[in-house]
């Protein structure tokens, strides 16, 4: 069962329905403007209006995130636990330069010579 010591209490969400209001009028038309521009969009003014609300309420969603306590949480990267994942480094081919480079339609020194590309 779910403790409900992390839920905001009554009086906590009608302070945070009046701040939704506050940090959509934080996020700027400009903002908003450079954000589609980033994204390559063009939107219109009630998509504007739109992203700036939605906007608001992610930063709100941060906010609220950010008043948990999590002192007794340790840092993770994953949800699983994880362990070295990699591999170990090691050659399984061999030294085969000769043979790679019998595939070359041009080669010197030992490699493959290719047609200048920059001035």
């Amino acid at each position: 069962m779910r403790s409900t010591a992390a839920w905001p209490a009554a009086g906590a969400v009608k302070k945070n329905t009046e701040r939704k209001e506050i940090m959509a009028n934080i996020i700027s038309d400009e903002t908003i403007e450079y954000v589609g521009i980033l994204a390559k969009l063009e939107l219109s003014d009630e998509e504007k209006e739109a992203a700036k609300k939605d906007m608001g309420r992610m930063l709100d969603y941060i906010d609220k995130l950010n008043e948990l306590d999590t002192s007794g949480v340790e840092p993770m990267s994953h949800v699983f636990p994880m362990t070295n994942v990699f591999r170990e480094d090691v050659v399984t081919n061999g030294d085969e330069r000769d043979k790679i480079l019998l595939n070359a339609p041009e080669q010197k020194d030992g490699a493959f010579k290719v047609p200048k590309t920059v001035e």
